[in-house]
């Protein structure tokens, strides 16, 4: 190797080394400058920067530091990025994530972990999977954080094998997680899809396989809240797909009838026939006649001569 070559090599080993001692005193002393100029009470967190969807990689480009006090501080932020991502690590965010949101630690996976369902889960409760069609799931129209309803239709418990099918709520004010193998669902438009994943309690994950082996599941897209629950729930027959003037009443039930009603019950009754009249003979037509004689008085029946 030439001499030149070799002092070339030395003098530039040289200056990267300068270089990177002039870098780093340069950021210590701005990262002290920055943490004596702000307020008292003050902690650096990590918020992102831009819109994180669900499976996102969270990347330094993505994530800032803002000042947040002290004594507001969410639990699970993070403070540095090296706490954020160690090295070599990667995390992923498991909900959509908006502009200026702290990072958490519950939005984003473990270190080194990919996005699963399984950390979205609250606890105690369980993810299951349902079999559905285009029509039986809103035609597509159900995304996921909706909440619904799950209807089954069946034959009757005990009937025969022709009985006529009924059709009940199995579940309600029930959160879906997925449709097909999407958790996300920000695009806004129908999806149909032939499963959905639903966040239930581990009995009601129990009725919801049992109700697959025996009948057809629906969904029902309904307005999220306890409130909104059937207090009472009815099970439709065949029976009452019929038009009716009393409209949800039961089959057998019929409402109080009005007076135009009752006219036209009335009205409709065959009339008894009247009783035979008995002919009655007339009372004899006849006159009476009183005379007085003195202080005597008596009568006399005038008249009858006909009889």
């Amino acid at each position: 190797m030439k001499r030149q070559t070799i002092i070339a090599l030395g003098v530039a080993i040289v200056l990267g080394l300068v270089a990177v001692l002039l870098a780093n005193t340069y950021l210590t002393g701005r990262e002290r400058q920055i943490a004596a100029a702000e307020p008292t009470g003050m902690v650096r967190v990590a918020v992102a920067s831009m819109p994180l969807a669900y499976g996102a990689d969270i990347t330094p480009d993505k994530v800032k530091f803002v000042s947040y006090p002290a004594t507001s501080l969410p639990p699970g932020i993070y403070k540095s990025m090296a706490e954020l991502l160690p090295q070599g690590k990667r995390r992923v965010a498991l909900r959509p994530i908006q502009v200026n949101q702290p990072l958490l630690a519950a939005d984003l996976s473990g270190e080194g972990q990919n996005a699963s369902i399984a950390a979205l889960l609250p606890d105690g409760m369980r993810a299951a999977t349902v079999r559905i069609n285009d029509v039986s799931g809103v035609a597509g129209f159900v995304k996921p954080n909706d909440t619904v309803d799950v209807l089954i239709t069946r034959q009757p418990i005990g009937g025969s094998a022709g009985a006529q099918q009924v059709t009940d709520v199995l579940l309600q004010n029930v959160r879906v997680i997925a449709m097909g193998s999407d958790a996300v669902g920000a695009d806004g438009k129908p999806s149909p899809t032939n499963s959905t994943t639903l966040e239930v309690s581990p009995v009601d994950a129990q009725k919801l396989v049992l109700g697959q082996q025996l009948g057809q599941l629906s969904l029902a897209l309904r307005k999220p809240g306890e409130e909104q629950n059937i207090p009472r729930v009815e099970t439709v027959s065949l029976d009452d797909l019929r038009y009716s003037y009393y409209g949800s009443l039961p089959p057998k039930a019929g409402p109080p009838a009005s007076p135009v009603q009752a006219r036209v019950a009335r009205l409709s009754q065959p009339r008894r026939p009247a009783p035979p009249r008995v002919a009655v003979k007339p009372a004899p037509s006849t006159s009476t006649i009183s005379v007085t004689r003195g202080t005597e008085t008596k009568d006399y029946e005038v008249g009858g001569y006909d009889r």
